[in-house]
């Protein structure tokens, strides 16, 4: 059933993207004068069809649901009746071709700053920004931090939740910034300013999750350590490990809370443990050998296990930000403004090296995402949309060839030159747009199917 889910809530977050991406280039070219033939949600065989409007528009839904298209009347693809050729896509000006085309992404970028305000005004409750104890030797240890600080600001940009810390630490280290300072207010309720040095920063800092490496990590309250999910054909599993069993000591370490396990189990990749359980009653030992991954340049120890979680967040560890209208939509454009650029530096970053390509997802993780944020709240999905629908309308302005930036980069050469691109200019570039969508899709689902094996 989660399955089904997954795949549904995947399958309304492609349909609502593509149909307002495709509406972009729909009403700009009609308001422009452009005859549109077809409205395609999906690619393939058609299931759906219905003719619309003067124009008699069909609106169509097809099998494939990654992707979509607006088809025009266009000389270039068919003879057009002389009695209609001012309604053809080619025969209008660079200007308006171009606002055509840039439609569709900046529509998605208008959709995700108005999912921003809507929930900006509705009041949405997230975590707040309290750290746990930072790893000996991080940044944050280094710099004097210590378990349940507050964080408050980033270079005194004010912070109310962790997810506006994420993005704001997040520039700073893709910005290249020698150190950032962190406003903090300890558990006396005093307030200081703590400087995070990156010059020294750890080797791969980009690869993972930033935050973690740097030394600040979320602070939750205690878990126990009990089992409450494990991974089929994981070292857990394959050890006799069940859901419901109490870790009780590891190599003769007692375990307190399941934080303590998970961080035992990290620091022993390959090496066997001795794990005391208890089960039903009754004390057992088990040998597991937690498996390598690689983080962060780093090889960690994973078993393939999950904790029995049960009951309500600490309501102290929660924020809810409400605005007013006002507030809300600027709070909205300006998170999108932010999102925006930073998929860019980000895509920058791995074009040139400095950001590994493991960064990059493929519609399996997108899927898996849609399904966990659906299951949490229709506020986890709605923001959910809106973080795509940034990177949707990001990648379509990428100067590639069959996207919308490549076609934007013609038409800018257009009018500047004041002559259109060749069609072997055009011929060639659509070739090296198909290679370089093709390599992208690769890497995306290569790092969906190691996602999916690693766990």
């Amino acid at each position: 059933m989660t399955l089904v889910n997954t795949i549904l809530a995947f399958l309304v977050a492609i349909l609502i993207l593509v149909t307002v991406h495709e509406l972009g280039h729909f009403l700009v070219a009609r308001w422009c004068g452009v005859k549109v033939l077809r409205f395609s949600v999906g690619f393939g065989p058609v299931l759906l069809s219905k003719r619309l409007g003067s124009d008699q528009t069909e609106w169509v839904l097809a099998a494939l649901p990654l992707g979509g298209y607006v088809r025009m009347l266009d000389g270039r693809e068919s003879d057009v009746p002389p009695a209609l050729r001012h309604r053809s896509f080619d025969a209008q000006p660079v200007i308006k071709r171009m606002a055509i085309v840039f439609a569709g992404p900046v529509v998605n970028l208008v959709l995700a700053a108005v999912i921003y305000t809507g929930l900006n005004l509705y009041g949405v409750t997230e975590l707040r920004p309290v750290i746990d104890t930072p790893t000996a030797g991080s940044p944050a240890a280094d710099a004097g931090l210590s378990a349940r600080n507050l964080l408050l600001a980033v270079n005194d940009e004010p912070v109310a939740t962790w997810s506006e810390l994420q993005l704001k630490v997040l520039d700073q280290v893709l910005s290249k910034a020698q150190s950032f300072t962190l406003t903090v207010q300890n558990n006396d309720g005093e307030i200081s300013q703590r400087v995070l040095d990156l010059v020294h920063q750890p080797q791969g800092l980009s690869d993972a999750d930033v935050l973690v490496q740097l030394g600040l990590r979320l602070y939750r309250a205690p878990i126990a350590p009990v089992i409450g999910a494990l991974q089929p054909g994981k070292p857990a599993e394959i050890a006799g490990l069940r859901t419901g069993d109490l870790i009780q000591a590891v190599n003769g370490n007692s375990v307190s809370d399941w934080s303590s396990f998970v961080e035992i189990v990290r620091l022993s990749a390959g090496r066997a443990l001795s794990v005391n359980v208890l089960r039903d009653g009754s004390s057992l030992s088990l040998s597991v050998i937690p498996e390598q991954i690689e983080e962060g340049g780093l090889l960690i120890g994973r078993v393939g296990v999950g904790p029995n979680v049960s009951g309500l967040p600490d309501p102290s560890l929660q924020v809810t930000v409400e605005y007013s209208l006002a507030q809300a939509a600027a709070n909205g454009i300006r998170r999108t403004g932010s999102g925006a650029l930073l998929s860019l530096r980000m895509m920058g970053k791995m074009l040139v090296g400095e950001l590994s390509w493991r960064n990059l997802s493929g519609p399996v993780t997108i899927a898996d995402y849609a399904g966990r944020s659906a299951r949490i709240s229709l506020l986890a999905y709605l923001s959910f949309l809106a973080m795509i629908s940034i990177s949707l309308g990001v990648l379509n302005l990428l100067p590639i060839p069959l996207l919308d930036g490549g076609h934007l980069m013609y038409y800018s050469v257009e009018l500047v030159t004041g002559v259109p691109v060749s069609e072997k200019v055009a011929e060639w570039g659509q070739k090296l747009g198909i290679l370089v969508l093709g390599c992208l899709m690769v890497f995306a689902l290569f790092n969906d199917l190691n996602r999916l094996v690693s766990g």
